[in-house]
């Protein structure tokens, strides 16, 4: 089979209902317009992880042709993905999307044979739009990401909270340093070979997290535009939420001290230690007060994590032909936000 898409699931009845209509249109009607059957080259795979509602009883009445992958519980969207990945050893290729992604007619087509034509890309993705406002980039991917000196991760179309208007000029297929868990194909054989995703990330950061061990071994990771899907965002966590604030900031973390040289790690870590109380502060000022603790909680507990983590880095130095990627910005996205009103 060349590839399986997987959308994975935790009491998303409603966003099955809106979106996975669309994957199965989608997907269905490009094969049958080639001649081509779509089990034989094409698998929907619907991975749930341990959901309470009604979802994987809807997929099954109102879509057969789609394979249910059950978990037992909620791994995350680290280890529910690996979860799921481990049981499409059939597929050349693998597709994370998030079950709130509206794909368009023929999303698929150029993003396989990009990859087809490259055999020395991991991984793409394609242009992401925001669903709600649809002439303007999604925050989650945009035009493909890259990442600061400091360990911010911005995107093509993407600069903090401030998002583009798509008025073509990231139209041309590029590197980049990570591509969007909201819709990334990858080659099964690497996604298994390199680690996959690292599970005890549980969600947020953890396709950046992969795509920075894929650069620094030698892959490249690219955005192809001619691919289009929208994107809602917050299905699972809302923007704002505490929650989601501790696995950022967290997760960051743990990222940069597997991944960054050691030449560069502490001093960026000593000017993490300042920004991060800094944003603390500024959540406090504005009444946040459950997003400031998230921050001083996830210092916290990455620096309980750090000494498990210690393993791993050790590897990813000794496997990188690529210290330092050149998909790394030399800038500080703070610094051009805050300072030189960058947008």
């Amino acid at each position: 089979m060349r590839c399986s898409v997987i959308i994975l699931n935790w009491n998303g009845l409603e966003m099955l209902r809106r979106y996975l209509p669309t994957v199965v249109k989608a997907n269905g009607e490009g094969l049958e317009a080639k001649g081509e059957g779509l089990e034989a080259n094409v698998e929907i795979v619907v991975a749930d992880n341990g959901s309470s509602d009604n979802s994987v009883d809807y997929v099954k009445k109102a879509f057969p042709q789609v394979r249910i992958i059950r978990l037992r519980h909620n791994y995350g969207f680290a280890d529910g993905y690996n979860r799921a990945i481990k049981q499409t050893k059939q597929s050349e290729y693998v597709v994370l999307l998030n079950s709130d992604v509206l794909v368009t007619e023929g999303w698929l087509d150029p993003l396989l044979d990009y990859m087809d034509a490259h055999p020395d890309v991991a991984a793409v993705q394609p242009k992401i739009r925001a669903m709600l406002d649809r002439e303007r980039f999604e925050h989650a991917g945009a035009a493909g990401g890259y990442l600061d000196r400091l360990g911010y991760p911005f995107c093509r179309g993407r600069i903090l909270g401030s998002v583009e208007e798509d008025k073509g000029q990231y139209d041309e297929t590029a590197d980049i340093f990570w591509a969007s868990g909201a819709c990334m194909v990858i080659r099964r054989e690497v996604y298994e070979k390199e680690g996959g995703l690292d599970a005890g990330f549980f969600a947020h950061m953890e396709e950046i997290d992969l795509c920075w061990r894929l650069n620094c071994r030698g892959y490249r990771v690219v955005c192809v535009p001619e691919s289009v899907v929208y994107h809602l965002g917050g299905g699972s966590l809302h923007y704002e939420s505490p929650r989601k604030t501790y696995l950022n900031f967290r997760n960051n973390l743990l990222m940069i001290y597997k991944n960054m040289p050691a030449g560069r790690l502490w001093r960026v870590l000593l000017w993490r230690w300042v920004l991060d109380y800094a944003a603390m502060a500024h959540l406090l000022l504005t009444g946040k007060f459950r997003n400031a603790w998230a921050i001083v909680r996830a210092r916290f507990n990455y620096h309980l994590l750090k000494r498990q983590y210690k393993a791993k880095r050790q590897e990813n130095m000794a496997r990188a032909t690529i210290p330092y990627p050149s998909t790394i910005s030399s800038r500080s996205i703070l610094w051009d936000y805050y300072f030189r009103g960058v947008r």
